[in-house]
């Protein structure tokens, strides 16, 4: 018999002391938020959903900006003292480690990261964001702004019930290894990203 001990403790981070909680979904998935300071308000909760890049976030691939964003958004709540950042188990925009190397390889090939994901049979995002919607209202969060340059995940959460107030840009770690993959995203994907940002 498992204790009933709550999913939930301290953790001291290069930014600062956040709280991280695990929520475990009916697929079998572990989905993290890490949070800071009292959530309540009344201003916007400043939030990131960043979906997981074990490429990206632990071994610092410069084909994506995606480790990078992760540590601006840990920053930004950390230096506004209060704020969340959820950690989605849903890598490779939701097709899985296995399928999105086997798509870095046709990129690496001349294939752009949309057209890798459909060669493969799969979806150039599917990533769903219930689950993000449910945490967020399990911690009282109800109005946030949002740190993303998808429209998508605006629309998703607020079709969920969360109240974007703000997006906020989050253009970093713009470089010569993943400008094209940014370029893709903001021509093909509809992702928020100016030009002059990708030079």
């Amino acid at each position: 018999m498992t204790p009933d001990v709550p999913s939930e403790a301290s953790l001291p981070t290069r930014w600062g002391t956040f709280t991280i909680r695990v929520v475990h979904d009916d697929a079998g998935a572990d989905h993290v938020a890490l949070t800071m300071g009292d959530l309540a308000g009344p201003d916007p909760v400043m939030v990131r959903v960043h979906s997981e890049c074990l490429t990206g976030d632990a071994f610092g691939s410069l084909r994506c900006d995606c480790g990078p964003q992760l540590d601006a958004a840990l920053a930004a709540v950390a230096e506004r003292g209060w704020g969340c950042v959820l950690y989605l188990r849903q890598e490779g925009r939701g097709i899985g480690l296995h399928a999105k190397i086997q798509a870095y390889h046709l990129q690496d090939q001349g294939a752009d990261t949309l057209d890798a994901n459909l060669m493969l049979g799969l979806p150039a995002d599917g990533r769903d964001y219930t689950v993000a919607a449910e945490m967020l209202q399990s911690l009282g969060v109800g109005a946030v702004s949002l740190m993303t340059n998808n429209p998508d995940k605006v629309e998703q959460l607020r079709n969920h019930g969360i109240d974007v107030v703000e997006r906020v840009p989050l253009v970093v770690g713009v470089g010569v290894d993943n400008a094209g993959y940014l370029r893709t995203k903001a021509e093909r994907m509809g992702h928020t990203i100016e030009d002059e940002d990708l030079r």
